[in-house]
C-alpha cells in the first residue's frame, strides 16, 4: 500500500512542478506561493490531515510538505485530497484571471488533454 501512497503523492508533485513553471512567469514566485497556501488551507477544511503551508515558504518546501501529507495519507484519500486540492486551485486561479486563461495556462502545463479542471463539477 505504501507504494500505491507514493504513486499519489510523487504524481501529484509532478503535476504541482509542472504548474509553477508556467504560473511562476506570469505571476511570480511570491503570487504561486500564495495561491498555493491558500488552496491547501482551504482543502485542509475537508482533510484535516494536511499540513498547513506557509505562504511565504519556497515553492519547493511547500511541495515537499504536500508530498509528506499525501503519502501520509490513505491511498483513496491521499486521491480524492489531491483532486481536491487542485480543483480548488483552478477555482481560486479561475477566479483571479478568468476561465479561459486559468484553462489555457493548464493546458500549457499540462498538455492539450487537460479537462477544463476549473468546472465546478470536481468538487461534487
Amino acid at each position: 500500500m505504501v507504494q500505491r501512497r507514493d504513486n499519489v503523492a510523487d504524481g501529484a508533485i509532478d503535476l504541482w512542478q509542472r504548474l509553477a513553471t508556467e504560473l511562476v512567469v506570469i505571476i511570480g514566485e511570491g503570487g504561486f506561493q500564495s495561491l498555493f497556501s491558500r488552496s491547501v488551507q482551504l482543502t485542509s477544511a475537508a482533510f484535516p490531515w494536511i499540513a498547513p503551508i506557509h505562504s511565504r515558504s519556497p515553492i519547493e518546501s511547500q511541495l515537499l510538505a504536500l508530498k509528506a501529507s499525501l503519502a501520509g495519507g490513505e491511498f483513496p484519500d491521499a486521491t480524492e485530497a489531491s483532486i481536491y486540492l487542485l480543483a480548488t486551485f483552478c477555482d481560486v486561479l479561475a477566479g483571479l484571471i478568468g476561465d479561459t486563461l486559468t484553462d489555457s495556462i493548464l493546458r500549457s502545463a499540462w498538455g492539450d488533454n487537460v479537462q477544463d479542471v476549473s468546472d465546478k463539477e470536481v468538487l461534487k
